[in-house]
């Protein structure tokens, strides 16, 4: 049998919640993506937390919320311990992505769910790949090899490429094939018949407009309400698309000289665009290439303020503004409290550029417009005073006093167990504690020798009577001094990686008062709230910025790639049949659209086996070069090895012959230019090639056929036998390998 493939979605099926599925690769199991909510509901991770000790890697596609948003939690109290896979992107613009989540979070409730340490300690497990790197696993994974390629969506988003035996499984969710401004589109096309395609069916049920228009639309609206006196609140992610947005308002104030302040206020704005500016090569050609003919960065923001604190954006003077601010649910965080502060008012603009979550203020305001009174809760952690303030200090004291007692009482328990007072007397022990103390002086990186001085003698186990301590230094010497091991000097880079976790928010250290507070927990506090009714006056708009392919161009995508099986998963129950009976007529007879943890089996009906080819066999044979590969015709007959393995041994008789294979790939197009440059006269007519007077040269068939079928494809030369006729057909051989 093929390699066996099972898939378990664990969330975002048959609706639109975060995504997280199991998938089984002859036995090693793979988390793809790891995904929470903005409201960081535990019960979404109930099916994860019954398989998160199972699991062996950990792949993810993209820096947001939904795809990323429980590895912290999942680390910390799931036991997941395995090994995370992702892009320097998602690695980078996901760890401010979860310092965002948690300091909104912090300000306005005592969330306990995970701290920043958590954050800090999962993503130290990531291993970052770049984009078409094959990464070999090992152990249980062995011969096992995982790739990330270009998603488009959200920078260093990623279509997860995973082979063994020859088949791939390809995992590609909230992928793009269109270009934008800062990102490449999809390469997905490129995958042709993999054995397992697990995709989404999330934008099944909608088409867009051209990006033109879409931006056009977009910045009208904006400059209406500026013009009108009115401000305009953008909600978006923290570090996703809000990157497209700055660029199309960057863009269009640079050419049109406008003046309306624009402001980017998140917890972590300045390290946003500070380490976006660092990652052109994984952004579009047309940002690579200017920036290689100009050294201009697109993401030098001259018109966007970056704020981290809503003090400042308090400051600015009274006007007509544009504010990105991050959340983009509105559940908590500046967007929440900015949009209380600017519904009530006609002139204000609320636009949204992504769908809101499930059960959040977004959501509901986005499926029943204002006007209309809507009741929120207003929370603000304010430091404690009075007495208060002295109920904290003195519980603290108590704690401090027990934990000081509890202390005290295992030191003289541990004294006691080694016998330290029958030894006080004698100065030649070193008690126990003393020698755990000195084992601790080695340094951050532990492994260098350090010189001890000690009171005494002391009597060594090797020796008969007491002596000096005395270290012998077997240090290689050469004509220039003691040679040294350069590795002893070099910070290792997860020791880099911890010193820039440590400094949480921005690089600079600019945090605002509150936020620092938090993080060190130097005041003591407490969340207070309220509940008021705000009356939304205020327009809303929603434009999909979100960045995904539509439904028209999912459907001729999964044509074009036509996977052996698919697997549907995450989008409503609506767009997941509609494009499970759209695959089935069209792409192939296999489509799966499982529930949440239902198990698919969704193994390769191919037969592989694995045979050992003889010495003797392949000192006959004759390879030739195709592309990264050689090839060869085999005759050969089945026999099997000393230790019961199958093996290629040469025929006892004299192989039958067999028809020639031409072996390649031609492309019209290619091939006239090829030959022109032999002096042919040649031109397209009706879709064929007329070549000469006489020839023409057309192609037949379809190799990727609707309904998953290997389809055959026919070259087809016609015209009279003439000289002419039979020195194009010599140039068509050459442009295949014939076996």
């Amino acid at each position: 049998m093929g390699t066996s493939v099972q898939v378990t979605p664990l969330c975002g099926v048959y609706n639109e919640n975060p995504l997280c599925y199991l998938l089984s690769i002859d036995g090693f199991n793979f988390l793809v993506d790891c995904g929470w909510n903005d409201l960081f509901d535990t019960s979404l991770l109930q099916p994860l937390s019954r398989i998160s000790s199972t699991i062996d890697a950990v792949l993810l596609s993209h820096p947001d919320i939904l795809h990323l948003g429980a590895l912290p939690y999942a680390m910390k109290h799931l036991a997941l311990s395995a090994p995370v896979y992702s892009t320097e992107p998602v690695y980078r613009l996901g760890l401010l992505t979860m310092y965002d989540h948690y300091l909104s979070r912090k300000q306005v409730s005592d969330f306990d769910l995970f701290t920043l340490d958590d954050i800090d300690s999962a993503f130290q497990n990531v291993t970052r790949l770049t984009y078409s790197q094959n990464h070999h696993l090992s152990g249980k994974g062995e011969g096992i090899i995982i790739a990330p390629h270009v998603a488009g969506h959200l920078l260093g988003g990623t279509v997860w490429k995973i082979t063994k035996d020859g088949e791939d499984v390809i995992y590609a969710v909230d992928f793009n094939h269109r270009k934008e401004r800062h990102l490449n589109g999809t390469v997905l096309e490129s995958f042709a018949r993999p054995a397992v395609l697990i995709t989404d069916a999330y934008n099944a049920l909608n088409n867009q407009p051209s990006r033109r228009q879409r931006d056009q639309e977009l910045l009208d609206a904006i400059l209406k309400t500026l013009r009108a006196d009115g401000n305009v609140l953008l909600p978006v992610d923290t570090a996703g698309r809000v990157l497209e947005l700055l660029l199309i308002l960057e863009q269009h104030w640079a050419q049109h000289h406008l003046n309306y302040p624009i402001f980017f206020l998140t917890y972590v704005s300045s390290s946003t665009i500070d380490y976006v500016k660092s990652f052109l090569e994984w952004m579009s050609d047309s940002i690579a290439k200017s920036f290689e003919h100009t050294r201009d960065n697109a993401f030098l923001l001259k018109h966007v303020t970056l704020l981290i604190n809503k003090s400042e954006l308090e400051k600015v003077p009274d006007g007509p503004k544009i504010v990105l601010v991050s959340m983009a649910s509105l559940e908590v965080g500046f967007s929440h409290d900015i949009f209380v502060e600017w519904a009530s008012d006609a002139k204000n603009l609320v636009l949204f550029t992504e769908r809101g979550q499930f059960a959040t203020l977004a959501r509901m305001l986005q499926a029943d417009p204002p006007p209309k009174a809507v009741k929120v809760t207003m929370c603000k952690r304010v430091p404690l005073v009075g007495e208060e303030l002295r109920a904290y200090e003195e519980e603290q004291n108590r704690i401090k006093k027990e934990a000081l007692k509890a202390s005290q009482s295992k030191e003289e328990d541990l004294k006691a167990s080694h016998g330290s007072d029958a030894n006080l007397g004698d100065p030649m022990v070193i008690d126990a504690i003393n020698a755990h103390s000195s084992s601790d002086v080695t340094g951050p990186h532990g492994s260098g020798q350090r010189d001890i001085l000690i009171d005494g003698f002391v009597p060594l186990s090797t020796s008969v009577a007491p002596m000096f301590p005395f270290f012998e230094n077997s240090a290689e010497w050469d004509d220039f001094g003691e040679v040294i091991n350069p590795d002893d000097y070099v910070i290792k880079e997860e020791d880099m990686d911890q010193t820039f976790m440590h400094v949480s928010g921005d690089l600079d250290g600019k945090l605002d008062e509150s936020a620092a507070n938090l993080i060190l927990d130097s005041k003591p506090s407490k969340v207070i709230s309220n509940e008021l009714t705000v009356q939304v006056k205020c327009s809303l708009i929603y434009m999909d910025f979100e960045g995904r392919s539509d439904g028209r161009s999912i459907k001729s995508i999964l044509a074009h790639v036509a996977p052996l099986k698919l697997v549907l998963v995450h989008g409503s129950a609506e767009a997941t049949e509609h494009l499970k009976q759209h695959c089935l007529k069209h792409v192939c007879p296999h489509v799966y659209a499982p529930q949440i943890g239902e198990t698919i089996d969704v193994t390769s009906d191919l037969c592989a086996y694995k045979v050992q080819l003889s010495e003797k066999l392949m000192s006959n044979v004759l390879f030739k070069k195709l592309g990264d590969y050689e090839i060869a015709w085999l005759d050969a007959q089945v026999g099997k090895t000393d230790n019961d393995m199958l093996s290629l041994l040469p025929l006892s008789t004299p192989p039958p012959p067999h028809k020639s294979v031409l072996v390649g790939d031609l492309k019209l197009a290619d091939f006239k230019q090829f030959l022109a440059s032999k002096g042919v006269q040649v031109e397209f007519a009706g879709g064929a090639l007329r070549c000469g007077e006489y020839v023409t040269l057309r192609k037949v068939g379809d190799a990727g056929q609707k309904g998953g079928g290997t389809g055959t494809q026919q070259v087809v030369l016609e015209g009279p036998l003439t000289e002419e006729y039979y020195k194009i057909r010599d140039y068509l051989y050459s442009q295949f390998y014939l076996l």
